[in-house]
Formats: C-alpha cells, structure tokens, sequence
C-alpha cells in the first residue's frame, strides 16, 4: 500500500499518565488516559506545572471538607483531539518537540472596534461576547440557567450577536448545527451548567460522527465549588471527551481569549469537529483587561495537519485511471468544501459519481454522470457500480457500515484510492491500494492540473461502462407505487422538488422520510441537505431548519420529517414563530415509526412492537393532531390525504409567507426501497415488496 499520511513516519514519545495526576472528579474513571507532554496545546490539554502541583488534593479514603484554595493559573485541563487515533497521537507527539507552530490567524479583523477601552477592566463575560464577536459571529443558540446568567446578561450589550432562543439545549445545538452545515461557519451554541449541559451531548456526538464545526459553551459551579456535588454539578468535560474534538475547563479569567480562538481553530481545521468549553460562573463574574494579542500556539496539533498531497501519489492516481476501464467515484461529506474541483475531476475524465449520504450535493444529482446515493438504500444502479467497478476512487468518506454492508464483498473487483484529511480512516474498516491523507480540494486541485497538462496524451473513454450504468438506470429506477388515491411520500418530495427547482435546503429528521428525500429530491449544490448521518438523531430535522434559516434567510428552507421525528423537538415550533423564520414544514405522517415499522415486516413476521405512535383507542383518527401544535404556536398549517390534493398543497405552503405545516397522511406500510439488509452484500438488494406483503 502506498501512502502518505504525517502519522508515517512519527517516533513514540514520553507520556504522563494523567489520571494519577487530576483530582478524582476530573478523571476518566473508564480508561487510564495518556497524552504525550509535547503533544499538548500549552493552555487546552491537562498541562501541569510544578507550581500546580500543591493544588492537587492528597488521596484520602475518607470524605474531608472542601477547602477553598486558588486555582494556579498553570493548571488547563481539557480532553485530547477526539478524531485521530490515541497511539498515533503519542507517536506523533515527537514531531512536536521542535519550536512551536503558531496557528493560522483567527477570523478576528485587526480593525475590531470593541465597546470598551483598552485598559478598562470588564468581567469575564464580557470577554466571552466580545471574543465570539472577533471570531466573527453573529447569532447564538442559548438557553439561560445560572452558571450562565453573566454570558446572557453581556449578549444584551452586544450589537452584534443575536441569540435565537431554542426552547430546548437540544433544539439549540441542533440548531448550531444545521447553521454551520448550511453555512459551512462554525455554529455556537450557550447552554448552563448540569441538566443544561448534558442536554447537548446528542448534539456534540452528532457533530462529531459528521464533522460539523460547533463551539458548544456550557456555564459551570465556581471553581471553589467543583468536585462537592453542587447543585447543577455535571463534569461536562469528562462526560463529553470522547464526543468533541477537544473540550476545556477555564480556569483563569486572562485564558478566555486564547482559549476561545484555539476552540474555533480547532472546530474549522483539519477534519471538522465541536469543541467545548466549560467555563466556571465565578470566572465569567471576574473583572479583567483582555489581552487579545497573544499568539495562539498548538504545536502538537498543527504538526499533526496533513500536508499538501505530495505530486507522486498523484501521478500514480492519474495512472490507475488511464488503466481502468470501469472507474467509480464514492465522494462523502469530505467533498462538500471541494465541489467546483469535483465537478472539473468528473468533467476531465468522464468518470461517474456515486455519493455518501453525507456528501449528497457534492455533485449534482441531475447531471448524467450522476449515480446519486449507494449504500443501504441507495440506487440499484449506484450499487451495481461499485460492484463491477475495476477502481474506486473513494474522496472524503470513510467506508461506513451503511455503506460497504459486507466490507469484504464490497468494491471486491476494484483497486481502491483512498482520500481523506483524516489518517484515522484510511485503512480503518477497507484497506486502499494507494491512500492520500490531505485535504481533499487541494487533493483534486492537484489531479486537476496534471490531468490538464497531459490531455494531449491521456484519452479517457468509459462510454462502453457508461452504457452498461444506463441500462441499469433504465432497469432500476427510482419509484414507487399508487394505491389509489392515497399519497405516496415519495410523490410528495417529487412535487416539491419540481415546485423549489431543486433549489431548497432541505433537512429532516430520521427514519423513512429522510431516506426517501435523499432519494427523491435532486439537490444540485453542496450543504442543501441537512441530515443527521452517522448518529442518526431523530428530532434533527425542525431545529436544523432554524439554524439553516438564520445562516441562508434568503433561501427556502424545507424541513422534511416524519411524525416521530418531528414531536421529539416540537416545541421549537415556538422559537421559529418568535424569530417569525419562514420554515417549511414538510410532514409525512404515516401514524408509526416507519423505518421500525419496515424492519419489523421484513424481519419479525410483522409483529408490532411499540412502533404505533397513535392512540389504540381511536385508530380512525389521526394522532396527535399535529396542526393543533401549530396553531398553538401561532403557525398556519393544512392537512393533505389524496394525492390529487398534494400539489396545490405544497404550492400553497411555499406561497405563504412565514412559517408553514404541511400535515401529509400516508399509509404505514410504505417501504424505503431499494435495500440492502445489515451484512449484505449488492447480491442481496431487494427491490420489491411493502407491508401489504407476507415475508
């Protein structure tokens, strides 16, 4: 295998084992944890001074009054980068021990005109705002408590940042989320300490399986208070370390600037992640003159970045393109920054594109070369390709399970090239024969211009592997079935795909809705579609569309969902009239849990367990009267049952101004098709069938 990766060539180096170092509460009580010293950001990763050793409390086994001492400002204590592997952190730690690498410039302008004078003393919350507001941002996510009392207090002497009041921590980084996937910025989100902060912990992991960028800030007890049990006492940063690419514990006041513009590097750079940082309430109250000029310096992180793709494993990728006659492209979520060069690679070589879930949009869907998505319940014809392709050329996407279903069956005919700015994925779960760790628009820059420079000499024809891919097209369509006049969901999407001209930004929830508008909607443009993907969290859907709205106020912003997605974050019904965000809501209701629903047909002789969402007692009726939600909260809505119906609904629901719930009754024993069961292989795809069968 031939790579090219920073992590190849890296020595082990000495590790401190930080666990018999922290104070108990800010152990990881699962794992004996080790961080190499070298490879440690000097204000973000459990350093250690001498000096703050006397901090450290001796081990007793009986419980002893706390006593108040102050906190050395030595002692930072944070989690390490979550996305690369711990060993290959330790060994790349030794690339380190040279002089620092100053991180890239922050967003901040050197013209920022702050509202305060540059001696004035402030609080710490102060600071928190007008760091955000050098950063760049505008609009918050958060819900107030009171470790958090001070950051909400400060955000009301912000000109700049607005805060979108969610009506719930989840709804809030949810909706952080569905900014930063629309936007591609970093989402923020604000949330107080206990309950508050683990109510986000679905929104960090969510953002950290599809590398979004967040900066996720929780409100924490006094630091004199950490470790008794205070009332809304959660150790957030050891709850959230293996979910967040990094996490931090402030402990002085004078840190939040540094620490804030690493936390908004760190989520944007590299493989995308949230960072959290966790901020005690007597900090925030603290007076003190920032220094905003410190140099940030991550030199155990930036000696980890992938450097530019080196020319020779270019050239060898250009080669194995010359020699195959039935290539594929699987592009993932890793295109979404690199599209303007994916489409000039596609044009090049001619070569067609198959696309992740996350990556929908990378390509657009309505061009010829388009395979639009493989996988689970991805096209026949998608699937077939990578089946009988000779090479696969794998760009920002990481071989997930949903994807591959048999790892050893899939793609077992092709020479594998593996893409991707992270070097924890290569060879993870399929190992490539030529592997390039880097960014992928670089990457693809890179091809491009060799690929231009020996046009003369390189011809390129799969005409005869695209034919064979359109007569499977022809073969195997997308579609679906009418039982008559019932609404197929599929038809619904379709309608609004031609209503929208495909030019909407779509989310949804999870489930059999979010496979059909896939499916069934052509998304022409990168970061249209908002999914939760590798965690597949119901509930997504309508806060997404609100962070959407706020980043693209000028788009249409459509949040498909499905009736158990869609009542898990209801309530966010009421920050989008509040904020009056022209959110539409798409809903196909079918009275279960779909997808449920499908497995229990296909593989538990459809046996019904806890997959009705109605009332027992009164099947004939729809329930709950999702309208009525609407109508509470001021939202104008409709129902729709006939399919003769669906169009001039959906026209009236885009024509309304405002926000608008479109309520689309269909029959439960709809079935997401194609698929392909959990473990198998394209040979097992079915393509027929529903609930109105016997399996």
């Amino acid at each position: 295998m031939v790579t090219d990766s920073p992590l190849a060539t890296a020595s082990s180096s000495s590790s401190v084992s930080l666990p018999c170092l922290l104070p108990p509460f800010l152990r990881n009580s699962r794992s004996t944890r080790t961080m190499a010293t070298t490879a440690a950001p000097t204000h973000s990763a459990a350093f250690l001074s001498s000096k703050s050793l006397p901090f450290l409390p001796k081990f007793s086994p009986f419980p002893s009054k706390p006593t108040a001492r102050p906190f050395p400002a030595a002692l930072r204590i944070s989690s390490s980068l979550g996305h690369a592997s711990k060993a290959a952190a330790a060994a790349a730690a030794a690339a380190a021990t040279a002089a620092p690498v100053a991180a890239p410039p922050s967003q901040e302008t050197e013209t920022f005109a702050s509202r305060f004078a540059p001696d004035e003393p402030r609080m710490g919350s102060d600071v928190i705002v007008e760091a955000l507001e050098r950063q760049g941002v505008t609009n918050v996510f958060a819900y107030p408590g009171g470790a958090t009392l001070e950051v909400h207090q400060a955000l009301t002497r912000s000109a700049i940042i607005k805060n979108l009041l969610p009506r719930h921590e989840q709804g809030g980084i949810f909706a952080a989320e569905g900014y930063a996937r629309a936007s591609g910025r970093p989402g923020v989100c604000i949330t107080t300490s206990g309950p508050g902060a683990t109510n986000i912990i679905s929104g960090l992991t969510d953002a950290m399986l599809d590398s979004i960028p967040i900066v996720a800030i929780t409100g924490q007890v006094p630091r004199r208070m950490i470790g008794t049990d205070a009332f809304q006492e959660t150790p957030i940063v050891e709850v959230t370390r293996s979910i967040t690419k990094h996490n931090y514990l402030v402990l002085d006041v004078e840190d939040i600037p540094m620490i804030i513009s690493e936390a908004f590097y760190l989520a944007t750079s590299g493989r995308p992640g949230p960072v959290l940082i966790d901020i005690p309430k007597d900090i925030q109250q603290q007076l003190v003159v920032p220094k905003w000029d410190m140099p940030v310096r991550l030199p155990g992180y930036t000696s980890r970045l992938p450097k530019p793709p080196q020319e020779a494993l270019l050239e060898q990728i250009v080669r194995l393109i010359a020699e195959s006659k039935k290539p594929v492209l699987y592009v993932g979520g890793g295109c979404l920054n690199s599209s303007e060069e994916l489409i000039r690679f596609v044009e090049l070589t001619g070569i067609p594109v198959a696309s992740t879930l996350m990556g929908l949009g990378s390509f657009p869907c309505t061009d010829d070369l388009s395979l639009h998505m493989l996988g689970m319940h991805g096209t026949v014809y998608a699937n077939y390709a990578v089946d009988k392709s000779d090479l696969l050329l794998a760009f920002g996407v990481r071989f997930d399970d949903r994807v591959t279903g048999k790892l050893e069956a899939f793609a077992s005919r092709a020479k594998i090239v593996h893409i991707d700015i992270d070097s924890a994925e290569i060879g993870k779960n399929k190992q490539p024969h030529i592997s390039v760790c880097g960014d992928m628009k670089l990457a693809l820059q890179g091809i491009n211009r060799l690929l231009e420079g020996t046009a003369s000499k390189l011809k390129f024809d799969f005409s005869a592997w695209r034919v064979e891919l359109d007569e499977q097209k022809q073969k195997y369509p997308l579609s679906f079935k009418t039982f008559g006049d019932c609404i197929p969901p599929q038809y619904a999407i379709q309608v609004l795909d031609e209503l929208t001209d495909g030019n909407a930004i779509i989310s949804t929830g999870v489930g059999q809705h979010q496979m059909w508008a896939a499916q069934f909607y052509n998304y022409r443009r990168p970061r249209q579609w908002l999914a939760s993907g590798g965690f597949g969290a119901m509930g997504f859907g309508l806060p997404a569309a609100i962070g959407a709205a706020v980043a693209k106020p000028d788009a249409i912003v459509v949040d498909i969902d499905g009736d158990g997605s869609f009542i898990m974050n209801v309530q966010e019904l009421a920050t989008i009239r509040v904020e009056n965000l022209p959110v539409k809501i798409l809903l196909l209701n079918n009275q279960y849990l779909g997808m449920v629903v499908q497995w229990e047909d296909r593989f538990y002789k459809a046996n019904r367990a806890d997959s009705y969402l109605g009332d027992p007692s009164r099947e004939s009726e729809i329930f709950p009267d999702m309208l009525k939600f609407a109508e509470a909260c001021g939202i104008p809505g409709a129902r729709v049952t006939k399919k003769a119906d669906v169009r001039a609904a959906i026209q009236t629901m885009l024509d309304t101004p405002g926000p608008y719930l479109l309520d689309v009754i269909f029959p439960h024993q709809e079935h997401v098709l194609p698929m392909i069961p959990i473990g198998g292989a394209f040979k097992d795809v079915i393509v027929e069938g529903d609930g109105r069968s016997t399996y």
